[in-house]
């Protein structure tokens, strides 16, 4: 058998530096001009023959992050795919791009931060169909492997979708802190007063100690907004005040930054296939491309805007200095 003309390195360092397409067909254009040149079947044979999971890109983030200290931040991006027919993995979510349910992936990642940095530390694609686990059963595995490598944290913050009483404890019995948002007909109970929903609990930001139905006390903070909605925190850290609260809740949301930061620049819903191995695959070269460009801007001081036009800047160059489309030279 022929030893195959590209690697799993290969496709990354294409993902990368391409700034938009990212077919096979695009990735065998643009390969340096030289014999035997690798042509688009090659990179297609890549992404279905590859036996990637999220072992892959752990071993690889590895020595990028502190075990002991840092925040993990749990939560689910919904990768679109508005003209999808027949792939696998697509199903219909909810998109906080869109405010809608939306065709698309699901894709639920782990990330380890330091408010200035952060890495993707794990990852799970959501596909019920396919292997019948529910959110909450990758939120358990995520956290579960996390544990086992080690992580000593400060603490653990998620939404509410994954707030169940078995996941609580599972981070409880790591002796871990939890910081979630409460849905407002959550039951607690304060003061031994019995069981009501948290709507209807007299809060603050400050906090309130209350009884979690089913599990330990809690802390309670309701944060009220400026158009007057409000939202409910909670977590098993007793003495948390409200400004390690806001802390924590921002370091949350760099996983935001960090969604979009993977679609926008490493072509993660831009994949050309459609069976579930070679999505799946795609999906995990985009991820570790992200973890080198992630790796490579914290080290330079610079954004990941600035790193991805660094590599544009020299090809533009080139054309400046001599231009391949001119007008023909008039009287």
């Amino acid at each position: 058998m022929n030893p195959p003309k590209v690697s799993d390195r290969d496709y990354i360092d294409f993902l990368i530096a391409m700034p938009k397409a990212c077919s096979a067909t695009e990735a065998a254009r643009v390969q340096p001009e030289e014999p035997a040149a690798p042509a688009h079947d090659a990179f297609t044979q890549l992404l279905h023959r590859l036996e990637l999971d999220p072992a892959a890109l752990w071993c690889e983030a590895a020595d990028q992050v502190e075990r002991c200290g840092g925040v993990l931040v749990v939560d689910g991006s919904t990768l679109d795919k508005p003209y999808a027919k027949r792939i696998d993995l697509v199903q219909r979510h909810w998109s906080g791009k869109h405010h809608a349910v939306v065709e698309g992936i699901n894709l639920i990642t782990l990330l380890w931060t330091q408010g200035d940095r952060h890495m993707l530390v794990d990852y799970r694609p959501y596909d019920k169909v396919g292997d019948y686990l529910t959110k909450n059963d990758h939120f358990y595995a995520l956290l579960q492997a996390a544990h086992e490598r080690g992580f000593d944290l400060e603490c653990v913050v998620f939404d509410s979708w994954y707030g169940s009483l078995e996941n609580l404890k599972l981070i409880w019995g790591f002796g871990w802190v939890w910081l979630t948002r409460l849905k407002s007909n959550r039951l607690v109970n304060p003061g031994r007063s019995g069981l009501r929903p948290v709507v209807r609990v007299e809060t603050d930001a400050g906090g309130t100690l209350v009884h979690l139905k089913g599990d330990s006390p809690i802390r309670l903070f309701k944060i009220v907004a400026p158009d007057g909605d409000s939202k409910w925190w909670a977590s098993n850290n007793l003495r948390m005040s409200p400004l390690t609260r806001v802390r924590f809740v921002g370091y949350a949301r760099t996983i935001e930054h960090y969604h979009r930061g993977i679609k926008q620049l490493c072509g993660i819903e831009r994949a050309q296939v459609r069976v579930a191995r070679a999505q799946r695959n795609y999906i995990s070269l985009c991820l570790r491309a992200f973890l080198r460009l992630e790796w490579h801007c914290y080290r330079a001081g610079v954004s990941w805007f600035e790193a991805k036009t660094a590599i544009i800047c020299p090809a533009v160059r080139a054309y400046l200095t001599n231009p391949l489309y001119t007008l023909p030279a008039t009287a």
